[in-house]
């Protein structure tokens, strides 16, 4: 039997609870206050790690991380032109041990797993002067509940020093980004001897600092295929801790999330210019997600949401599936100590430059991939994002009705209305209303956000849906 529809909240009620809220924000104590600024708060749309979840946590191992930066950097050059049939140096060199790592990190999955090389032949484009095969190295964990719905975490193996094109000089790449492929690959070996309801893929992809080629490649296989690709994270620089002035934030990673849609139709842009919803795009709905699960005791992180899709002047593996339409962010470090990414090994006055091991902070790097897989698991095992959320605006009204499409997991409870005021950051009100597929508010669509979460049997909530208008 469905659960019976919830008696919902008068306009008088809603109101009042958030003149309250407003009041009480007012008059809360200074600690509170830059508590809030912070972000430290949870929102209220927060839910806690399962148990399950925790024990998964504990199975990453810094120890292993480590190993696996040090092991690619020991290839002397990943760069992406390097050479690639010398089985101990260049990029062919750390392609193929990737693979065997992620095929003995399959073989413990019961069948679940599977690894292989993603390959084409780039021809001459910028920063590719002559035709050159570029390979993804890809693990993909089949789901065992809803596998057409697809997550991807990501980091890439290639390197560069201070001249893009040097493909012989040693490059080390140890920040950036073997920190981001050791997240990945971590990722993939604890995560193989678990059951996920989703599939989850773990890719290292090459080709990024010559100009995103990999991640493009990967993006179109899916797109072409009509994946159902629900989100997307790559890690890229999350090695270090350590700002470039000495200052260290070792509990705090970044998460770039664009608002406006890089694939955003002309159509939807005339849409969003008269609503709002510049800061209600999939990726931030992603990224809010990301605060719901894993800014955590369990994690050991704050995840500092930052409201751009990178930092000015770079780029990143998540763009070519933002082009693509797939909801995608980026993790990297609090702030970056630029003498150690994209530099010549040397020591100038009395100070070493390049990206080596001996700069990263493997505790750090293994927070980052706690983060990184309580949101994966969280997605993988909670329902997918209601489909077709709608406001309907065809009569002039004082209260909102909200329409969507019942998801068809099999484990389905219900669903929740949230919102929030249109200047506050997080959703800040949850509404349970059941296992129905529309549901009003009395109170004003003109006034506040709304969004749409579904609820599975077990009380896991996947990310919001942000409607759109239907006259």
């Amino acid at each position: 039997m469905r659960p019976s529809r919830p008696q919902r909240p008068s306009r008088r009620t809603v109101l009042t609870a958030t003149a309250a809220a407003g009041a009480a924000s007012v008059g809360a104590a200074a600690t509170t206050a830059e508590a809030a600024e912070s972000g430290s708060r949870p929102p209220a749309t927060a839910q806690p790690p399962s148990r399950e979840l925790r024990a998964l946590l504990r199975e990453i191992d810094p120890a292993r991380i480590e190993a696996t930066v040090r092991k690619l950097v020991s290839f002397g050059t990943r760069h992406t032109l390097s050479i690639q049939d010398d089985p101990a140096r260049g990029i062919g060199a750390a392609r193929d041990w990737i693979l065997a790592e992620m095929r003995s990190y399959a073989a413990a999955s019961g069948g679940r797993m599977t690894a292989e090389l993603q390959s084409y032949v780039q021809e001459p484009a910028p920063r590719i002067p002559t035709a050159t095969r570029i390979t993804n190295v890809v693990a993909t964990l089949r789901g065992s509940v809803t596998p057409e719905r697809v997550y991807v975490v990501s980091g890439h193996y290639d390197s560069r020093v201070t001249d893009v094109m040097d493909a012989t000089s040693d490059s080390p790449g140890a920040d950036d980004d073997a920190s981001g492929v050791a997240v990945a690959m971590e990722l993939a070996r604890v995560m193989a001897r678990h059951r996920p309801a989703s599939t989850i893929v773990f890719a290292a992809v090459a080709g990024e600092e010559q100009g995103l080629y990999g991640a493009a490649h990967m993006a179109s296989q899916f797109k072409a295929a009509g994946a159902d690709v629900q989100g997307m994270f790559t890690n890229d620089i999350v090695g270090s801790s350590k700002a470039d002035d000495g200052t260290r934030d070792p509990y705090t990673i970044r998460l770039f999330a664009e608002g406006v849609p890089t694939s955003e139709t002309p159509e939807q842009a005339a849409t969003r210019r008269s609503v709002g919803g510049e800061n209600d795009s999939p990726s931030r709905q992603l990224a809010r997600f990301v605060r719901d699960t894993a800014d955590n005791s369990a994690t050991g992180m704050h995840v500092r949401v930052i409201y751009r899709r990178d930092r000015y002047r770079r780029g990143g593996d998540h763009i070519p599936f933002l082009e693509r339409g797939y909801p995608a962010a980026r993790f990297t470090e609090p702030a970056e100590d630029f003498a150690h990414q994209h530099q010549d090994v040397r020591v100038e006055d009395g100070k070493q430059y390049g990206d080596l091991p001996e700069f990263c902070d493997f505790p750090f790097i293994a927070r980052v991939a706690r983060v990184n897989a309580a949101v994966l698991w969280s997605l993988a095992q909670a329902p997918a994002a209601p489909r077709d959320a709608k406001i309907l605006t065809a009569a002039l009204t004082n209260s909102t009705e909200l329409t969507w499409t019942r998801g068809s997991e099999p484990d389905l409870a219900g669903y929740e209305v949230v919102w929030r005021e249109t200047t506050a950051p997080e959703w800040t009100h949850v509404v349970p209303v059941g296992d129905v597929t529309s549901h009003e508010v009395d109170l004003s669509k003109d006034n506040v956000f709304f969004g749409v979460r579904a609820v599975n049997r077990a009380g896991l909530r996947g990310p919001v849906s942000f409607p759109s208008p239907q006259a």
